[in-house]
């Protein structure tokens, strides 16, 4: 028994010390490259602001609106389809900061009541009918 043990324990070491060293991947093939976690974020969050692009292009006002501009809506999908990820992602940002259903009519109501707030406070002097 001590003589297998002579011989076995030295190929024992050696297995486990080549096999705890770390292995080098295997190169990989020419034109493929591999993807990085955040790249894949990326094509994720790309591919939310086409569709997020899409849901407000597929409105019946908003297309409605195009046709009344006179633009075609298929030429508005394929540049849609064309768009970069930084593009895309631009163009769904510009979307979401748009006013909804605000007006001139909205703003110049917010400058009356500033403005007639200011002047009751008496720090402005435009409105007579406040003193």
């Amino acid at each position: 028994m001590k003589k297998i043990c002579r011989y076995l324990s030295p190929l024992l070491i050696a297995a486990l010390v080549l096999g705890s060293l770390p292995v080098a991947a295997a190169p990989a093939p020419a034109g493929s490259d591999l993807i990085t976690t955040q790249a894949a974020l990326n094509a994720e969050h790309g591919q939310a602001d086409r569709e997020r692009i899409h849901e407000i292009l597929a409105r019946d006002d908003v297309r409605d609106q195009l046709v009344a501009q006179g633009v075609d809506l298929a030429e508005v999908e394929a540049r849609v389809a064309a768009l970069s990820d930084a593009e895309a992602a631009q163009m769904a940002e510009q979307l979401e900061q748009l006013p909804a259903g605000a007006s001139a009519v909205g703003v110049l109501f917010a400058v009356f009541v500033i403005l007639l707030v200011t002047d009751i406070l008496g720090l402005t002097n435009v409105f007579p009918f406040t003193r």
